[in-house]
């Protein structure tokens, strides 16, 4: 059995059970909370949406990235907030609220914005033979693929609350299983280049991530949002969705480069033990000003 039939069939349902799962958590509130908290969603959507991938151009060009994975980078950039953020958020005593809108308005968002950011990468990137953009029929299969199950979701949980809420627990569980599922199949289809190129594309992974999360956390700060609310953000910039990445750059009817995939398997491998480090220096260095800011009144 190749590997063909494994990737149009083993992606697309992964990554529809993962969106699925995010849309049992949301409801319409989460999304009519940015007009009542304008400013912080529209922080945390610039910083996510804008800037990162500005700065992300930027390492790549300091590592001097090959074109594939500087798209792969890119792509990854490119990617909206991954549901983990959440629980992140949470065990670091930030913005749950806050985390949950970001992650429902990003996902939507970056639909759109994706294909612009990696078309722009494919043909700065890559010679014109080699670019494969994203026409608009495959942006409107990813559109359906993506947020078709949130909405899914969303209609169960808005009919049957209490089976959403049971249900939540079980579908993140098969979530990180397929999420680990597609980093190992990502990394084996191109196993020779990620050996190759794992202490480099380690390397920049690692410095995009950590500015991710000190961007997230100090501009909103710099803002005068709460702690909570910089928390959040900086959860929600750092951990970002590789699914959808990976998931795009390894389906045979989008980029179909196993090399685009390497640095969203890496950085999703990457993200989990450094966003657990950023909670702890957060609430060990700015301890006092989350717990003042938990005990007053939302």
């Amino acid at each position: 059995m190749g590997a063909y039939p494994l990737l149009t069939t083993a992606l697309p349902a992964a990554l529809g059970v993962i969106m699925l799962g995010l849309g049992l958590s949301l409801s319409p509130a989460d999304f009519t909370r940015v007009i009542r908290y304008p400013k912080p969603v529209a922080i945390g959507l610039a910083c996510q949406m804008l800037l990162l991938p500005v700065l992300c151009f930027f390492i790549i060009k300091i590592f001097a990235l090959e074109p594939a994975l500087a798209v792969g980078m890119m792509l990854l950039a490119a990617s909206p907030g991954g549901t983990t953020a959440n629980l992140y958020s949470h065990l670091a005593h930030g913005d749950v609220a806050l985390n949950i809108t970001l992650t429902a308005v990003s996902s939507v968002v970056a639909i759109l914005a994706m294909p612009l950011i990696v078309n722009f990468s494919l043909h700065h990137f890559m010679s014109a033979d080699k670019a494969i953009p994203l026409q608009f029929g495959k942006v409107l299969q990813v559109f359906v693929i993506v947020l078709g199950p949130v909405l899914i979701g969303m209609w169960v949980r808005s009919r049957f609350r209490s089976f959403a809420d049971r249900m939540q627990k079980p579908v993140k569980i098969v979530s990180a299983l397929l999420l680990a599922f597609i980093i190992v199949l990502a990394l084996v289809k191109d196993w020779p280049t990620f050996m190759a190129y794992a202490p480099l594309v380690g390397a920049a992974a690692l410095s995009f991530n950590l500015l991710s999360l000190a961007v997230g956390y100090y501009l909103p700060r710099l803002a005068k949002l709460s702690q909570r609310q910089a928390v959040a953000i900086g959860m929600e910039i750092g951990i970002h969705n590789g699914t959808l990445a990976i998931a795009l750059a390894l389906s045979p009817m989008l980029l179909n480069n196993p090399t685009m995939a390497i640095p969203a398997a890496v950085y999703s491998l990457i993200m989990f033990f450094t966003a657990a480090g950023f909670g702890w220096w957060v609430n060990h260095v700015h301890g006092k000003a989350l717990q003042a800011e938990n005990a007053s009144p939302p």
